[in-house]
């Protein structure tokens, strides 16, 4: 943005920015659009800007983040549609600012399944999308008819489910920003989409620290490149947390930071920690996983830094050195 321009009116500067850690500094500029056209003026503003969902697989770091952030949180991005009753098809559309436990608890009550095995994962619809977030149950592509999108030169994109690149954690989204989502459901006897609700989240509150000021798993389940006798073969993708754990993880702690000791690939912080805590964190528990098993983990929680230069350096290194891990700066879930 040229220095001393007027801002608009839903731009604030110097804005925090809550994450599910519950650590690490603000925006330079957040921006709240209240409709697509106030979407294309942010891109006008910084067509690098970055977008946050509920925050809840990121970490900015303590110094802030600078450029544009972006919150969609206006109505024009919060409705949902549902199907009419006696509709042949099942399909609901929602903005990518819908909180996804609410769509899910609504779509529950109205006996429409596929969302329920996604209980207890905290996302915004947008953000669920572009990591395709997901867990021992399923994930959020399962259900995607089509995506709509706004690209970086503010034209409108729509993509049919077969146009898109899912993955583990993954959709090739990213450089999009995800305005709304159409998703198939199925229709279903509301008690029976309940008990299987209630079947996940039970295991969840098992296995899992929701309790906590915690982002969910801070490592992706790695792919093993040769075998590895008790845990898996070559090929297989197995679990970061039993990696974690059985490298002695549970229990480490950096200031304010510690590994679970529920679930080794949580980790959870306490009331004065600091995202630098976190992250040092992340590298020696990082550290203890290759030096034992020869996996290299890649990070599912996205980090945001002020020093976009140095990001833009660690794609540059990820993709002429092998093994080097880029930073990410993929919009928060």
């Amino acid at each position: 943005m040229t220095p001393g321009a007027v801002l608009p009116p839903f731009v604030t500067p110097d804005a925090p920015l809550p994450t599910w850690f519950g650590v690490g500094g603000g925006a330079d500029l957040l921006a709240r659009p209240q409709t697509e056209d106030d979407l294309r003026t942010c891109l006008a503003i910084d067509d690098d800007l970055v977008v946050l969902g509920d925050g809840a697989n990121l970490l900015v770091d303590d110094g802030g983040v600078g450029g544009l952030v972006v919150e969609l949180d206006a109505p024009a991005f919060g409705a949902v549609d549902w199907p009419e009753t006696g509709a042949p098809d099942a399909i609901v559309t929602g903005g990518a600012g819908v909180n996804l436990p609410r769509l899910i608890n609504e779509a529950t009550r109205r006996g429409l399944g596929g969302l329920e095995v996604l209980v207890g994962i905290p996302a915004s619809v947008g953000g669920a999308v572009v990591m395709n977030a997901g867990g021992a149950f399923g994930a959020i592509a399962d259900t995607v008819l089509r995506v709509h999108a706004i690209d970086r030169a503010g034209r409108e994109q729509v993509f049919d489910r077969s146009r898109i690149e899912f993955g583990y954690r993954a959709s090739g989204l990213r450089h999009l920003i995800v305005t709304r989502v159409e998703l198939l459901l199925r229709k279903d006897d509301p008690a029976r989409v309940r008990e299987r609700l209630m079947e996940c989240m039970a295991y969840k509150k098992r296995t899992q620290p929701l309790g906590d000021d915690s982002a969910g798993c801070v490592f992706k389940n790695p792919t093993l490149e040769a075998d590895l006798t008790d845990i898996g073969v070559q090929g297989e993708r197995v679990s970061a947390g039993l990696l974690l754990d059985r490298a002695g993880c549970k229990g480490m702690r950096v200031g304010g930071a510690e590994v679970s000791a529920l679930h080794a690939n949580f980790f959870t912080t306490d009331k004065g920690a600091r995202a630098r805590d976190v992250i040092d964190l992340i590298a020696q528990a990082r550290r203890r996983v290759l030096d034992a098993f020869g996996v290299r983990l890649e990070r599912e929680v996205v980090i945001w830094t002020r020093h976009r230069e140095a990001w833009r350096e660690s794609q540059r290194r990820a993709e002429v050195e092998p093994g080097v891990e880029a930073e990410s700066e993929g919009g928060g879930s």
